[in-house]
């Protein structure tokens, strides 16, 4: 079996030295040495490039594997089989491949990675290996895995626009952009590649899961790069909308304060001399004596920028599970005033996480032990786990799609999505299948943060206000 990456000359191949002995000089068989060096090198770069090209998630197979189905008020994804790969990092060489899965990835206990590689299914380039192999450089390590995904909402995406060149929707809260983490079916451009038949789409920009509003996808190469040009250069206005606590100021407040990313690993920022600067305009829409309705302009694109400087300045988005939360402090945050390290705050984070289940916001992070969204029943699921029907129920996604079909945008009809209880595969080794677990709720998804208007040069685009943004809006009951 051809192994990626690794590059094996054998002595005696056609064209060696050994085959036409006296005839060749010491310079000569240098230069050829050489040149069979760099041409494995080549080769091997290119075997790990194409590898690496076959990204899950781009071929039909791939969006075949399995399929969804509509619960609750919720997009399930049946589980299926999945085979994770990654290549062996610089830090893991020469460690045992037992330990590393053990430290790396800890999403199952080390006994289940033992009895992968004791079965077969956890390989390096492919083949079987005892639980004592030592890492090489190059190794590809393949886990197949019966795949669980987090269920989201079952909100449509509309279309608001597309041409041969561009294609923009308006995302609901809930979905990810792209497969990350615990989402891959469950994601933007799995659904519009699944169901509404856009495929090869190329993201222009990404929104949290947790955000809604405009996404834009290129067609196309050059378009996907012009627009990025555009958003670079700083020539595209956006504006948000957001639901804060409080009574924020009547006057336009803009918030310059440079922001810090504290740990890309877990997805956290916050206001630091450190960071990078970056500039926020607020202006109040309305208030309903509770919380305002806030429209924020983001004049340069870091991470969390909005969330953070609403943070700052003492107004977090009311619903924020990240930056609205006491674990940067007794005032949340305001004015940058944590009192911890970061060191302490990302040890507390990950130690709030482990219990109420709400790091790793788009899924990218590593600590994700048990699904993000949904919590763990020891028996028949409780009774306040049957919601009242919320906006993304099926009733109430009927009556939407009576309005604007995935037809009537697309062309391409929508598939069943009934329950089918004979898609709904088990596998006797694996954990998910042995554990129940509890829709999650419709506050759990949705973060009160939507992407309203981008306008760049020739062209604007914008969404209706969702529901929450209205004045006379009050906070649903629990």
């Amino acid at each position: 079996m051809e192994q990626a990456g690794v590059a094996l000359v054998a002595a005696g191949s056609p064209g060696s030295a050994e085959g036409s002995p006296g005839l060749t000089s010491p310079a000569c068989e240098k230069r050829k040495a050489e040149e069979d060096t760099s041409s494995d090198l080549k080769k091997a770069k290119l075997e790990t490039k194409a590898l690496k090209a076959k990204r899950p998630g781009f071929t039909d197979d791939r969006y075949n594997e399995t399929s969804y189905y509509i619960e609750n008020g919720l997009r399930k994804v049946y589980p299926y089989y999945f085979t994770f790969t990654t290549f062996t990092k610089g830090r893991w060489v020469g460690e045992k491949i037992l330990d590393v899965f053990a430290r790396e990835f800890r999403a199952h206990p080390a006994e289940e990675y033992e009895r992968c590689i004791k079965a077969g299914t956890l390989t390096v380039n492919y083949e079987a290996v005892d639980i004592d192999y030592r890492l090489k450089h190059n190794d590809l390590l393949a886990n197949i895995v019966h795949r669980h995904e987090v269920p989201v909402t079952a909100h449509h995406i509309a279309v608001v626009h597309m041409d041969p060149e561009l294609v923009v929707v308006d995302k609901p809260a809930s979905i990810p952009v792209h497969p990350c983490g615990r989402y891959r079916h469950n994601t933007v451009v799995f659904i519009l590649a699944k169901e509404y038949n856009l495929r090869n789409l190329r993201t222009i920009h990404r929104l949290d899961r947790l955000t809604s509003g405009l996404l834009l996808f290129g067609r196309s190469p050059r378009k996907a790069r012009q627009m990025e040009q555009q958003i670079r250069n700083r020539q595209v206005q956006k504006e948000y909308v957001c639901r804060v606590e409080g009574n924020f100021p009547d006057e336009e407040i803009c918030c310059s304060e440079p922001i810090e990313v504290v740990s890309y690993k877990i997805g956290v920022c916050k206001v630091s001399p450190k960071g990078k600067d970056c500039s926020t305009t607020f202006q109040k829409l309305n208030f309903n004596g509770r919380t305002s309705v806030v429209l924020c302009k983001p004049h340069t694109g870091r991470m969390h920028q909005i969330r953070v400087h609403l943070q700052y300045l003492g107004y977090p988005v009311v619903n924020d599970p990240l930056y609205n939360h006491t674990v940067f402090g007794p005032e949340k945050g305001k004015g940058g005033n944590i009192g911890k390290s970061d060191d302490d705050l990302i040890r507390d984070l990950i130690n709030i996480h482990n219990a109420e289940n709400w790091l790793g916001m788009d899924g990218d992070s590593d600590l994700m032990l048990s699904p993000a969204l949904s919590m763990p029943l020891p028996s028949v699921e409780s009774s306040d786990s049957q919601e009242s029907p919320s906006p993304g129920d099926s009733s109430s996604d009927e009556a939407s799609h009576s309005k604007v079909t995935v037809a009537t945008q697309t062309g391409h009809e929508s598939p069943d999505m009934r329950f089918d209880p004979a898609k709904m595969s088990r596998d006797p080794h694996c954990y998910e299948c042995k554990v129940r677990y509890r829709d999650p709720k419709p506050k759990d998804l949705v973060m009160y943060l939507h992407a309203w208007k981008y306008r760049g040069p020739g062209w604007e685009y914008e969404t209706q206000l969702p529901e929450w943004a209205r004045e006379d809006w009050e906070e649903p009951l629990e």
